[in-house]
């Protein structure tokens, strides 16, 4: 299994027109496979929507979109309004939940953990060791790291009804002095934003 997440990064202003457009044009896309989740950032770096395709492989992958292209409502007319975009293969950690479409939260905060060479195997084990005593407070949407695109990274997602419930939630966790997991020795870099998912996202 792996999973593609596509960031766009858009001109000011246009992120619920490309909503609704992308929207418009998904039931032509979905016919060949299915979209993971739809969301657009609200803190961290703005005018940007995210999707997050799951496959079976990367032949499924190319497959899919292939046939994709060749329905008449796909790709969205958007192209006016992008400014850049990225895509990145991931795998999903061996302690994920598999997605599914369902209601996790109002607001989603995805942490992009960029971590020393080679030392992915190490973090997957430490987080594999917590995870459990950590979703007591709150569920995991998704844990992934990168196998094409930028590596070295470590990408988590997690649903929140609030930003009031995220500070509870993550203080809480800090205080029960099981959280976080030692792995921090090997960080290089550590991003987040906080995304809204779009109406029609399966994972919501």
């Amino acid at each position: 299994m792996i999973h593609e997440l596509r960031t766009y990064t858009l001109k000011p202003g246009n992120v619920a027109e490309v909503e609704a457009r992308f929207e418009k044009s998904l039931p032509a896309r979905v016919k060949h496979s299915k979209l993971g989740g739809f969301w657009h950032t609200e803190v961290g770096p703005l005018n940007q929507v995210l999707h997050l395709w799951p496959y079976d492989n990367l032949a499924q992958r190319e497959k899919a979109r292939e046939e994709a292209r060749k329905e008449a409502d796909w790709p969205p007319n958007i192209r006016e309004f992008i400014v850049t975009q990225e895509s990145e293969i991931l795998i999903p950690a061996p302690f994920m939940h598999p997605l599914a479409e369902k209601r996790l939260g109002n607001i989603y905060e995805m942490r992009i953990y960029t971590y020393q060479p080679g030392t992915i195997p190490e973090v997957l084990k430490h987080w594999g060791e917590l995870i459990e005593g950590r979703e007591k407070f709150s569920p995991l949407a998704g844990a992934w790291y990168t196998d094409i695109g930028g590596l070295n990274k470590f990408i988590h997602l997690w649903p929140y009804e609030s930003f009031e419930q995220r500070e509870r939630v993550r203080a809480e966790a800090r205080r029960s002095g099981k959280w976080p997991p030692a792995s921090g020795g090997f960080l290089v870099r550590q991003d987040t934003k906080l995304l809204v998912p779009a109406s029609f996202s399966p994972l919501h």
